[in-house]
């Protein structure tokens, strides 16, 4: 199917699809009201950079601690906008009889990763402020490899899904 004249189907989210958007919601409202909450007790310097075993290799103004859920919110508002144009996304399969199914897929990979995403930041804020109050020491050597597993993980799940429904 040439990727240029691909139908804009009327699809509706299903229940798995809202109730994982309203999950990442709740989450993205308690990440700032925690951070409101907790803002008059940081320090003046909060961790600003992790190394791979999730140690502290900078610490920046408390104010960085800002820019996670300026660019979480940014990357949910366009992966929301990506999840609503199937139709633009990159298939390796396509055709008149999975097309339905391909669209639902790779929406719902978008939404996984979206939601995985906004989850994410919000723990590395509040690990960042949990070491900035002196609670904890660092992110903990399992923080990456868990993180990276967290992102990959439904990509590649949903990859191959998308595979093996010719």
């Amino acid at each position: 199917m040439n990727p240029l004249n691909r139908p804009k189907l009327e699809i509706p989210k299903t229940r798995l699809e809202k109730i994982l958007d309203w999950i990442g919601a709740v989450v993205f409202a308690a990440w700032i009201i925690y951070l409101i909450t907790v803002w008059g007790d940081l320090p003046a310097k909060v961790p600003g950079h992790y190394d791979g075993t999730g140690e502290v290799t900078r610490w920046g103004t408390n104010w960085e601690l800002l820019l996670l859920p300026v660019i979480a919110g940014f990357l949910a508002a366009f992966l929301s906008f990506l999840e609503k144009h199937p139709e633009w996304h990159n298939y390796m399969n396509l055709t008149e009889d999975n097309i339905v199914f391909q669209y639902k897929n790779s929406r719902m990979m978008l939404n996984v990763m979206k939601n995985v995403t906004t989850a994410v930041f919000a723990y590395v804020s509040w690990k960042t402020v949990q070491i900035a109050l002196g609670e904890a020491e660092s992110m903990g050597i399992w923080f990456l490899p868990v993180f990276l597993t967290a992102l990959l993980g439904p990509m590649i799940f949903f990859v191959i899904r998308s595979v093996r429904h010719k």
